[in-house]
């Protein structure tokens, strides 16, 4: 029996990626940590590449906790997102995370500036389409407007 031969439009997956949708208990009520990234001029959830030999899980621990200056609790898994970044195929994770204590600087040759926000102010400010659309599904589930 013969096996069907790949498309060569089909492409492989070269970037491995994971963050999260930071929660704390705010001022405001439910806040979200949104993260300034100065080299991309964006808002978005704090993520970033995994490192040779790091799981997924491992990979947005860090990343959250680099990007953030918080140390975090892992929650759920939310989403997997996948698009091409100039021509090689990403795909980032996103799990549910939970602040548990401010754990140091922020990892500043990466993120400018750190914001708390409730979901539609998160909404707002958000860069990327398909953050926002976790973001919605996420806030909708949990009772949390958005």
């Amino acid at each position: 029996m013969l096996l069907p031969m790949s498309r060569k439009s089909e492409k492989k997956t070269e970037i491995f990626a994971a963050g999260g949708l930071l929660w704390r208990e705010g001022e405001k009520g439910r806040e979200l940590a949104l993260v300034y990234r100065k080299r991309y001029g964006d808002w978005s959830l704090p993520k970033g590449k995994s490192d040779k030999g790091e799981s997924l899980e491992e990979t947005a621990l860090r990343e959250v906790e680099e990007e953030t200056g918080c140390q975090v609790r892992m929650g759920g898994f939310l989403k997997c997102v996948i698009y091409e970044v100039k021509g090689r195929q990403k795909e980032v994770h996103y799990w549910e995370m939970e602040f548990v204590s401010e754990g140091g600087p922020l990892d500043e040759d990466e993120v400018a500036e750190l914001v708390w926000l409730k979901p539609q102010e998160a909404l707002e400010r958000m860069t990327y389409e398909t953050e926002k659309e976790i973001l919605r599904v996420r806030s909708s589930l949990s009772g949390q407007g958005g």
